[in-house]
């Protein structure tokens, strides 16, 4: 064994660390969303240890709805990567097919699986802890669609990164929908949040359909005001993100679509 050609081993692998957000993301991204979300969460069960049940119920809901966003996100925004690691997008649009005939039908398919997901969801939240998410009645609907669109939301805002700097970055094509999470209540009330993270879950729509569902559990009517500010604030995002990712394409055509991989 050689000392030098170990080091050049170490030295090596250090430079990939370096330059490889996927490997940076790995280190440094996980531990600190986990810590945040989980910690939190662990700050609301000590505060609230005597209504474990309850909060055991929402905890399970708020997993089963969770997969709507991240389902919707990834469609979109994996979609494209596929297409990318495929070296497939210009022939894509040699096609007769439009940009938004495209994002089109990533969109819909976004529906289809965020459906499925939530159905197998709710049937294996039944089945394992008899948490049923039916006691929702039409909110159901209403917290399905606000999720799905924020998911969209996050899904275009990804896809126009990519599309302008390329797959160099495509970690956040599973990463970036993480980032909302310790902001959007989702295991416990915003209430709980320090000042300043309180403020920015205010801007969060999904984080509407996460308190309502606690309320609903706990007993109380939700609240159709905060639903419906969740879903304009959607829309607004939604048209933000949309303007974000045809400028993107429109970019990259100047470029060169072969530049993207």
């Amino acid at each position: 064994m050689k000392i030098r050609r170990i080091y050049g081993v170490i030295l090596r692998a250090l430079y990939c660390f370096r330059h490889s957000l996927d490997k940076m993301v790995d280190t440094f991204y996980w531990p600190a969303i986990d810590l945040c979300l989980w910690g939190i969460t662990s700050i609301y069960f000590m505060a609230k240890a005597e209504h474990a049940a309850l909060i055991t119920q929402a905890i399970v809901t708020a997993i089963a709805l969770w997969t709507v966003v991240y389902r919707a996100q990834y469609e979109v925004s994996g979609n494209l990567l596929e297409e990318l690691w495929s070296r497939n997008l210009v022939n894509m649009f040699v096609a007769p097919l439009t940009f938004q005939e495209w994002l089109s039908g990533f969109l819909l398919v976004g529906i289809v699986k965020s459906a499925i997901s939530l159905g197998f969801a709710g049937v294996l939240a039944a089945f394992l802890y008899g948490v049923s998410l039916s006691i929702f009645g039409w909110r159901l609907v209403a917290y399905a669609a606000i999720l799905l669109m924020c998911g969209w939301v996050l899904g275009l805002l990804v896809t126009g990164i990519i599309l302008r700097y390329g797959t160099r970055i495509q970690a956040i094509a599973w990463t970036v929908v993480w980032v909302i999470a310790p902001f959007a209540a989702i295991y416990y009330p915003a209430s709980i949040l320090p000042a300043w993270a309180y403020r920015i879950a205010q801007f969060v729509p999904i984080t509407y359909v996460f308190e309502d569902m606690r309320s609903v559990i706990t007993g109380g009517s939700g609240s159709n005001r905060g639903l419906w500010y969740g879903f304009l604030l959607n829309c607004a995002y939604l048209g933000l993100s949309y303007l974000f990712i045809t400028r993107s394409f429109r970019k990259v055509l100047e470029r060169g679509l072969v530049k993207v991989y």
